[in-house]
């Protein structure tokens, strides 16, 4: 998910924005609910994910109000576990890995600033409009091991968390504000939120082979997204410091259509320091958020799956930090 990248970068009517990111992070880190599984990594049965993700944005700046955006992005993912590589009742110790690499869902976006700049210079709020296209494969596959014949490899479908798209054509609504309290000293706020109706794009996970009582998690679910940020800039000539809280997750039912099939849903919320450069024509930024507090909810799948005094609540592996580097050149 990636927001509006030119808020603190000043265009004039008729120019373009060109904005690369670049998002890294390791997930290691199990959750059930809110409770961290520390065993998994004492015990070496962890799921290891890694994920570069580079987002390319051009932006037309059409006036002072209005403005639209094409955001392209370049996945590479890999994914390192035991239990998906060594079925029962052939369970070994054996560790292998899934990889996963290329274009990921393209969004279009159109934004307008509410408030007339001219006007209201010292703090605005700003309106985006959305479409995610599913351009991303949904169905990446990678060699699972020691689950074909003979214990042979077999290319299957990798897991949701490493595909590069989710097979939803989304809808995407984001605001972005600011307010100037001192010269140097501003608020900003920022939220996004993608809708995808469709309820899940027919990829199979074989979860149901690991244990009948998965038959329910057999295809992969469409879910929505969500982020949120709030914090402080401190502007010292050039170089803008910048601290503030993130939260942004998957959740349980989506706005639109149906919630059911395999999710992990859940949230992070997040410290997010961030350093901005500020030259004429380039913006040079990084930021680095680092969890506080990470929750694996219930799935609906989950719900079903609980009854009388059986609790089910799914785990998820969560990252402790990502790093964001980016650039924006006005064109």
């Amino acid at each position: 998910m990636t927001e509006h990248p030119d808020s603190s970068l000043s265009a004039d009517g008729g120019s373009w924005v060109l904005n690369m990111n670049t998002r890294y992070f390791m997930s290691n880190k199990h959750f059930k609910g809110d409770v961290y599984q520390k065993e998994r990594i004492k015990n070496g049965n962890e799921v290891i994910n890694h994920q570069f993700a580079t987002d390319l944005s051009l932006i037309r700046v059409f006036n002072n109000r209005w403005s639209a955006m094409i955001d392209i992005p370049v996945i590479s993912n890999a994914r390192s576990s035991k239990y998906e590589h060594n079925p029962p009742p052939d369970l070994s110790n054996e560790r292998h890995s899934m990889h996963s690499f290329g274009l990921g869902d393209i969004r279009v976006a159109a934004y307008r600033w509410l408030f007339n700049p001219a006007t209201s210079p010292k703090a605005n709020i700003q309106l985006g409009l959305g479409i995610k296209f599913a351009t991303g494969d949904y169905d990446y596959q990678d060699y699972w091991q020691n689950v074909g014949p003979g214990r042979k490899p077999e290319l299957r479908t990798v897991d949701q968390s490493i595909q590069l798209g989710d097979g939803g054509t989304g809808l995407t609504l984001e605001i972005n504000s600011f307010a100037n309290i001192k010269h140097n000293l501003g608020l900003y706020a920022n939220a996004f939120y993608l809708s995808n109706p469709r309820q899940n794009n027919g990829v199979r996970t074989y979860r149901e082979l690991v244990s009948p009582s998965l038959a329910n998690e057999a295809i992969s679910s469409v879910p929505d997204q969500f982020m949120a940020r709030l914090g402080a800039n401190y502007a010292l000539d050039k170089l803008v410091i910048s601290a503030g809280g993130r939260i942004e997750g998957i959740p349980i039912h989506d706005v639109i259509g149906g919630s059911g099939d395999f999710r992990r849903p859940g949230y992070v919320i997040s410290v997010e320091p961030s350093l901005t450069y500020q030259l004429s024509k380039i913006n040079i930024y990084a930021s680095v958020p680092a969890a506080v507090y990470r929750k694996r909810t219930q799935s609906v799948t989950d719900r079903a799956r609980s009854t009388g005094t059986t609790f089910v609540n799914g785990d998820a592996a969560f990252a402790d930090y990502s790093v964001n580097l980016g650039i924006s050149f006005r064109l």
